[in-house]
């Protein structure tokens, strides 16, 4: 339950954001000139804001949509991200986004119609192949459907929107949107996983491995594209056994049509926000791993990371075809930036 509300000033004129605020009718209405005013400040507790989470509504303004580096991906030739809401429903001891942003409260900028222009314009570029666009890196693009709209709204601008591609990322298990809708080819919903051990420990809220797996063979059978996320990999006590568990678990459930793909990641963070959770989390046992500085970021120690990565590749394959299996490549051990 949002009580607390900030927005900008003249944001409130935007039809979305009298439709936040229909929904949260008791909240407390605070203005601001800009959100980074109440967003940026040095200082915050992330952590205790993240027991009670306030939201920001704002208009983003300036770039919109950002091309990803070019090993990630899931078969296109051109890769893009977008953020329409800054901050997870979820707290995910792992996730890179507290180490990133000064605040745990929601930013939701309300201007999708800004956001579905700039994807139309390079659609409409003149280069071959497919565009994807990735509406989950600064957040679960469906954990807070109910409070911002955003897949209700980008749908219908998809459907007109053929050439565009959408990946949906996410760990809910509230499907009930695209339930509601006819299947589009060009939206894939990808639902991210760790073994059950490990999400019990350290993905705070987060629904159950059978409680997304019941929400997948939902939207499945309404005909939507879904992907499976085997991301960030976490080294652990009977790593072997939790993983091909969880495969064993995943993969019988998933129809052979629907499955659209799926993509294995490493545990990778950027130095400086690593320091930031350390801080954060200063008893954290994942932080204390087998962990080492490699170029810019803090990651497992390579041989840690090949080992990991082998084996995991090796068990997918048994379960999947060799062309829906997508490994975000990464070159941890570069020279760090000047």
């Amino acid at each position: 339950m949002i009580d607390l509300i900030y927005h900008e000033e003249g944001v409130l004129d935007h039809p979305r954001a009298r439709e936040v605020l229909d929904r949260y009718p008791s909240a407390t209405l605070v203005p601001c000139s800009h959100y980074k005013e109440i967003f940026n400040p040095n200082g915050q507790n992330f952590a205790l804001q993240k027991q009670k989470p306030s939201l920001i509504l704002a208009r983003k303004t300036g770039s919109l949509v950002h091309p990803v580096p070019p090993t990630y991906g899931i078969g296109g030739e051109r890769n893009f991200y977008f953020s329409h809401l800054l901050n997870c429903l979820y707290d995910c001891r792992y996730c890179f986004l507290q180490g990133m942003f000064p605040s745990a409260h929601y930013v939701l900028f309300v201007n999708y119609e800004d956001f579905q222009d700039e994807i139309l314009r390079l659609t409409q570029e003149p280069q071959e192949g497919e565009s994807w666009f990735f509406s989950g890196y600064d957040c679960d693009s469906l954990a807070m459907e109910k409070s911002t709209g955003f897949v209700g709204s980008f749908l219908p601008f998809l459907s007109e929107t053929p050439r565009a591609r959408l990946e949906l990322r996410t760990k809910s298990a509230d499907t009930g949107i695209l339930e509601s809708k006819e299947a589009l080819p060009n939206v894939v919903t990808a639902f991210s996983f760790t073994p059950e051990e490990i999400g019990k420990q350290l993905e705070k809220g987060v629904p159950s491995v059978d409680s997304r797996l019941r929400a997948i063979g939902r939207i499945a059978e309404r005909g939507w594209p879904v992907g499976v996320r085997i991301d960030p990999l976490l080294d652990c006590i009977d790593f072997e056994k939790r993983y091909r568990d969880l495969f064993d678990k995943l993969f019988p459930s998933l129809p052979d049509e629907s499955l659209h793909s799926v993509s294995l990641g490493v545990f990778r963070v950027p130095s400086s926000y690593f320091g930031r959770m350390e801080k954060l989390h200063p008893r954290e046992p994942l932080f204390a791993g087998k962990l080492a500085k490699r170029g810019d970021s803090v990651a497992y120690r390579r041989e840690i990371e090949l080992e990991r990565t082998a084996f995991c590749r090796e068990e997918l394959l048994k379960r999947i075809p060799a062309s829906k299996l997508f490994q975000c490549e990464t070159n941890l051990d570069a020279q760090p930036s000047p």
